[in-house]
């Protein structure tokens, strides 16, 4: 009996560890068919996130460039407040697009137009733009002539502008020799300002303050010879531009033609492999009358905004010459956001000999800008002036 129950208790056992124990593989390439055949039973299709479908959808924005609809941040015209549209581009072939769009602000400024684009002639070497739209600045500021004015001087005008334009770029070396000319026809229609504060009209008359009331049209032509070898004129971290441009605005009536000039500087010096950029900006403008004729005040150079003077409103200083210097220390937080502090300084001038740096208005201030690799959608900054603080909602590059 006690052999039997032994010979009964081994073959349990026997049979439980075969059982038990599996096979194990005869070589290493079977063990991993058999991990992978396991990995394999547990496989399902990948679903993407809200948020990472948002995120991958922005970046394709950023690297791409706009989608058909695409938000559109440009103001009417400086000093309308923050800005809001939508734009629809429409590709007619390869490279070249139209882009419908319009916009609208917090002051109601209004701004409709179309552009058409064509980004690669002459082999890459050219550029053409032709536009056409229509604006409408409710309350464009206007303090007075020269810089002893106080923001208590505040006048307020609006204007009406249809416009149409052609602008051809040319690089004959490529990205280095860079030449610019374009034709513009628009016409301004001066009205009465609206706003908190009075209308210009209140103050001054045509024959205190030329332009005032007017109606001109404007056939302005403009030519630019410059070095130019940023990576691109709205976003880079390198490079720099040197050019002088000769615009010159044709009255119709012969009331209100002049002639302006434009000398320009900007250099971008990359630091901890553009980790950290100094980039440094300086511009002087000068306006001679044509014979027998004035410069309208709505068409003076002028200081004070959100691409010179920062700290300061928009239009705040007005006269015959204008000259703005400016720094700022940029670092790049990631692939689609920088960070800058900045400096400005400006003046404007009645006579060509007075453009030094003497008796010059200053400000600074800090400020974020999302960009893609060639372009600055949205740049948002608060500058401080000893007029106080000002905030800026802006699209492209300060400089």
């Amino acid at each position: 009996m006690w052999r039997l129950l032994t010979v009964v208790a081994l073959t349990a056992g026997t049979a439980t560890n075969a059982v038990a124990q599996q096979p194990e593989p005869a070589t290493r390439e079977a063990a991993i068919e058999q991990e992978q055949a396991e990995k394999a039973k547990n496989l399902h299709p990948y679903t993407e996130s809200k948020t990472q479908a948002v995120v991958n959808r922005l970046e394709e924005i950023m690297t791409n460039g706009a989608p058909k609809w695409h938000p559109f941040f440009y103001n009417a015209y400086s000093g309308g407040g923050f800005a809001a549209g939508l734009g629809y581009a429409h590709r007619v072939s390869s490279y070249n697009q139209i882009d419908v769009r319009g916009s609208y602000s917090l002051k109601d400024y209004k701004r409709i137009e179309a552009e058409f684009i064509a980004p690669r002639l002459f082999e890459r070497r050219g550029k053409l733009s032709l536009l056409g739209g229509w604006r409408d600045a409710t309350q464009v500021g206007f303090y007075g002539i020269g810089m002893n004015t106080s923001t208590d001087d505040r006048l307020n005008y609006r204007f009406r502008q249809p416009h149409g334009s052609a602008t051809l770029e040319f690089w004959p070396t490529r990205r280095l020799l860079m030449l610019r000319g374009g034709l513009e026809v628009y016409r301004w229609t001066l009205l009465p300002g609206e706003g908190s504060v009075p209308s210009v009209d209140t103050v001054y008359t045509p024959a205190t303050l030329p332009g005032l009331g007017t109606e001109t049209t404007y056939v302005h032509s403009q030519g630019t010879v410059g070095l130019d070898w940023r990576t691109s004129e709205d976003y880079t971290r390198r490079g720099g531009f040197y050019g002088v441009t000769l615009h010159d605005y044709h009255d119709r009536d012969g009331e209100f033609g002049f002639q302006q000039m434009k000398y320009e500087a900007i250099q971008h010096l990359p630091i901890l492999r553009e980790a950290w950029v100094l980039s440094l900006h300086g511009v002087v403008q000068t306006a001679f009358n044509k014979d027998g004729q004035e410069i309208p005040f709505f068409m003076l150079p002028s200081v004070g905004g959100g691409s010179t003077l920062r700290g300061y409103s928009s239009w705040r200083f007005r006269d015959k010459n204008s000259m703005v210097v400016q720094a700022e220390w940029r670092i790049m937080v990631n692939r689609y956001l920088d960070t800058a502090v900045f400096y400005d300084a400006g003046k404007v001038t009645s006579r060509t000999s007075d453009l030094d740096f003497n008796g010059m208005k200053n400000d600074y201030g800090f400020g974020v800008r999302f960009h893609s690799p060639f372009a600055t959608p949205l740049r948002i900054e608060v500058a401080r002036s000893p007029e106080g603080l000002s905030f800026i909602f802006a699209s492209g590059a300060s400089f």
